[in-house]
């Protein structure tokens, strides 16, 4: 897996640019194979589910939460040096605000609690 890459997209995700994140991830997830391949593709499907949300698309946010999510759970508590049991528990209440707003119940957000993916070994950039 191209490291610099990898970490480039992570720092998207960490800045708030997940359009930018999925796409950056997504071309490296079409060049990788094995374990690294799913655990990609989960942490794609949550980056576009927080773009889903912070555009009021809250079934596709909710998909894409839940889908992701089920990937990472695999990958826990860590992986490639990613703190996801952190990670995933923060995501899983975006996921529940999503389900609220789906069933019509007003909703409060506060994008800075949107959470960030922190490395357990290094320093990522946009940390």
């Amino acid at each position: 897996m191209n490291n610099e890459q990898f970490a480039r997209g992570i720092g998207e995700f960490n800045r708030g640019f997940f359009f930018e994140c999925h796409d950056t991830l997504e071309d490296l997830w079409h060049g990788t194979r094995g374990n690294d391949r799913l655990f990609l593709q989960g942490l794609i499907q949550v980056s576009v589910g927080f773009y889903h949300f912070l555009n009021s698309n809250y079934k596709g946010a909710v998909s894409q939460f839940t889908r992701g999510l089920e990937k990472l759970d695999k990958y826990r508590p860590n992986y490639m040096g990613l703190d996801l049991d952190d990670f995933t528990r923060k995501v899983l209440r975006w996921l529940a605000l999503g389900e609220c707003a789906l069933r019509g119940e007003e909703i409060s957000i506060d994008e800075a609690t949107i959470p960030k993916i922190r490395s357990t070994t290094i320093i990522l950039k946009g940390e």
